[in-house]
């Protein structure tokens, strides 16, 4: 039977968008080659992860899936798919199609071999036993094989991840140019349609797979679309307010501080967030008032003549 994707991604039919998407990135992370060298077994986990993803989450994909137009591989499903036109005679009607191909025959079984159709999937395991005499075994379409997809890791700056860029670098011995959208997200796996590995039959090539790990920002951080700043103010500047020149993903800008802010307040710059296909995300700014490291007795002293006001309700 074919697997399930959503059992190998871990989540259930009904999971949104956001949570396939949470799912896949965690496996990815935990699967990936370069962090299990020792494990054999990991670079096909993640192969299989990335394959589930690349259908589950597709929109378009996903409906076909859940409807069963396409099988876990992304292949028509109904008996006779991949099978070409009608040929005549033939005690299955249109299912096999006009110009034969070629199957492997072991045993005197016509439909016998180990490439790459599970015909049991269409007929089930107890009619295909009684071609076999036994229970499961491969029957399968010796056809053109994808190639191997190949698994990268690739590290770029806050910056770049969040305005987008284009990165060279070199693959399999050719140098290309990768292009990192705008607001890529730690953990996010780029695919490069066929830069993998050759097929070993004549078939397309695989894929390559990119996964980016988007290095720290000493003050950046991002919640969606969202550039978030945590902007330390002095005492002074809460209180009779002030103008204060910040950063922004792109450049710097004046902002006004109201007077007699508070630690926790926030500030939205419109329009400063990320902006990609998806829309344009703000810069939200929250206040953190900071006190002097050092001793400053006039201000001492201005604070001890200020009336003390109700601040708690507690």
């Amino acid at each position: 039977m074919n697997k399930n994707l959503y059992d190998v991604l871990g989540v259930n039919k009904s999971a949104s968008e956001t949570e396939i998407k949470s799912a896949y990135r965690k496996l990815a992370r935990k699967y990936h080659p370069d962090l299990n060298k020792d494990d054999k077994n990991a670079a096909e986990k993640f192969k299989e992860v990335s394959a589930a993803y690349d259908i589950l989450g597709n929109k378009e994909k996903r409906q076909k899936y859940d409807n069963n137009e396409i099988d876990a591989d992304g292949k028509p499903t109904g008996f006779g798919a991949g099978f070409g036109g009608a040929y005549e005679g033939s005690p299955f009607g249109s299912g096999f199609g006009g110009s034969y191909r070629t199957y492997s025959t072991r045993g005197g079984n016509p439909f016998g071999g180990d490439g790459g159709f599970d015909f049991s999937s269409l007929f089930g395991e107890d009619i295909m036993s009684q071609f076999t005499g036994g229970g499961k075994r491969g029957y399968r379409y010796n056809g053109p094989q994808k190639g191997q997809d190949l698994a990268y890791t690739m590290s770029v700056d806050f910056l770049d991840a969040a305005q987008g860029a284009e990165k060279n670098i070199s693959l399999n011995g050719k140098n290309i140019n990768v292009k990192i959208p705008a607001g890529t997200e730690n953990g996010q796996t780029l695919r490069l349609k066929g830069l993998g590995a050759a097929s070993p039959n004549g078939g397309e090539n695989g894929d390559v797979l990119i996964t980016i790990n988007v290095r720290p920002h000493p003050y950046f951080k991002t919640e969606g679309l969202n550039v978030l700043l945590e902007l330390p103010i002095s005492i002074k500047e809460a209180v009779l307010g002030a103008k204060i020149t910040v950063p922004t993903i792109s450049g710097k800008v004046k902002v006004t501080i109201p007077p007699y802010a508070s630690s926790g307040e926030k500030l939205r710059l419109k329009g400063k967030g990320i902006k990609n296909k998806n829309g344009q995300g703000d810069e939200i700014i929250e206040l953190k008032i900071v006190a002097p490291k050092t001793p400053d007795k006039k201000l001492e002293q201005a604070l001890k003549d200020v009336v003390d006001a109700a601040v708690r309700t507690f």
